[in-house]
């Protein structure tokens, strides 16, 4: 009887044994293969058995999240969701995430390992941590009047704080309510296909993700290289420049939107927008001059993250002398982003420094301790300081005596560049209303904001659009919103 009861104790532990080896199995080995397997909902029903952390602007959460009583329980909502989507972007049970929502998943929703109180206490004991908040830098006046500025047109705005950066408003129109997108029933697939079937776009990012021929404004980088290079020695000396200009080994004549251009000085030239006078100075600057100065500026920058991905703005370096006549005016192969264009401006008002823009101030946990910060941001020269306090003046004397008098403001001192960009073939699409600005107040020391504004259908017959007309008062308006005690 003995022997019986030891063949079947020893029988037991064997399958005891075996069922340890075969939980070791599933649970170490094969681990990843079921975690990431698409029946396995364990992760899905967890992510959202909480409420998200949420995004703040000037300490106001401008998230939330919603009890539904169902599986997956927490949904997103947002407070002026259309104000903030190009900040925020969409955090959806179907369509996963964008922008914040996405570069700080890992914190909102609670997964970061940096809120668990010990390392890898979460994955020991299976549990999530409370999401934590993101505190961005956005401005709420500046971003509104932004919003409302551009109102039913399409195009975008950005805006930063020269000395440090930090990006006071990223607006794009037309934008839409990320709320919409938040569930995974009907109501959210119906908004899916809506958005994505709009052929304006709502849910492109244009600040940031779209590329645009800046025109004119990038007569400002034009003119920050030429001085450098010592091209231009006096602003106030006639340039030897024809009126119309013959693009080098080309029988393509060049002319202006304005009268007065031949000859003219870099000053008149700068304030009156003069094709012809920039068109030459880029080529006698030179190919390798123009693309060290575009990109000390950012241009063809890749990496550029605030912390999610900006579009990378170009400037063509192989291309010959007539194609870097029109690429110096903004035309051509260049392209850049709205915050690019931004920071061109923050440069100049910034003594020739440039800071690289960033969105989230810090990153906290659920009861408010610090998880991150965004620290100072390290500056680059893009120019030396003399050339960035004549490219001052040049900003300056366009808004008090040429195309951008819109954006002035009394008590400021505000420096300003037009734009109005060509494109599609043959130039035959609406023209691109570029401005690009940056104002202090005049007891101030230094620049308190700079600003990018791009109207892509501006609500005009084609030959009134212009950056002065069409984007300087938007621009007016965030740099207003910014100055306000």
């Amino acid at each position: 009887m003995t022997r019986h009861i030891r063949h079947a104790a020893l029988f037991c532990a064997l399958l005891l044994v075996a069922l340890l080896v075969n939980a070791s199995r599933v649970q170490v080995l094969h681990a990843g293969d079921y975690e990431v397997n698409p029946a396995n909902r364990r992760d899905t029903i967890s992510r959202y058995q909480q409420p998200r952390g949420n995004i703040l602007v000037a300490g106001r959460p401008v998230t939330g999240s919603r009890d539904t009583g169902e599986h997956l329980r927490y949904e997103r909502t947002y407070t002026d969701g259309p104000l903030y989507a190009p900040v925020t972007g969409f955090a959806s049970q179907e369509y996963g995430t964008t922008l914040l929502e996405h570069a700080e998943d890992g914190l909102l929703s609670g997964a970061a390992p940096l809120l668990a109180p010990l390392p890898r206490w979460n994955e020991f004991t299976r549990s999530r941590n409370a999401g934590g908040n993101v505190v961005t830098t956005i401005d709420p006046a500046a971003q509104r009047a932004a919003y409302e500025g551009l109102g039913s047109r399409k195009g975008a705005v950005a805006a930063i704080e020269p000395s440090t950066g930090r990006i006071l408003a990223l607006v794009s129109a037309p934008s839409y309510d990320p709320a919409l997108l938040s569930g995974n029933g009907t109501v959210a697939r119906s908004a899916w296909a809506r958005l994505n079937a709009d052929p304006d776009r709502p849910m492109l990012n244009r600040a940031v993700q779209r590329t645009y021929p800046p025109g004119s404004t990038f007569k400002v980088v034009t003119a920050a290289a030429a001085l450098d290079a010592g091209v231009v020695k006096n602003l106030d000396r006639r340039t030897d420049s024809p009126d119309p200009y013959t693009l080098p080994g080309t029988t393509t004549r060049l002319t202006n939107g304005s009268e007065g251009c031949e000859n003219a000085t870099v000053r008149e030239a700068f304030v009156w927008s003069c094709n012809t006078v920039f068109a030459k100075l880029g080529v006698d600057t030179g190919v390798a001059r123009m693309k060290e100065m575009a990109q000390s500026f950012g241009f063809n920058d890749a990496g550029l993250r605030i912390p999610f991905p900006v579009a990378r703005s170009t400037f063509d370096t192989t291309v010959d002398r007539a194609q870097l006549a029109l690429s110096s005016i903004g035309q051509y192969n260049t392209r850049a982003t709205p915050l690019q264009m931004a920071a061109v401006a923050a440069a100049v008002a910034g003594g020739g420094q440039v800071r690289e823009p960033y969105l989230v101030e810090r990153t906290t946990r659920a009861g408010g301790g610090t998880v991150s910060t965004a620290g100072s941001r390290p500056a680059r020269r893009a120019m030396h300081p003399t050339t960035a306090t004549r490219m001052r003046e040049l900003m300056r004397g366009v808004v008090e005596d040429g195309t951008g008098r819109k954006a002035a403001i009394p008590g400021a001192l505000v420096g300003g560049k037009t734009g109005t960009a060509q494109h599609g073939l043959g130039n035959s699409g609406t023209p691109y209303a570029w401005f690009i600005s940056w104002a202090q107040r005049e007891e101030d020391m230094e620049a308190r904001v700079a600003v990018a504004v791009v109207v892509e259908d501006a609500a005009a017959d084609r030959g009134e659009i212009s950056g002065g007309g069409t984007a300087a008062p938007i621009a007016r308006a965030v740099m207003e919103a910014v100055l306000k005690p």
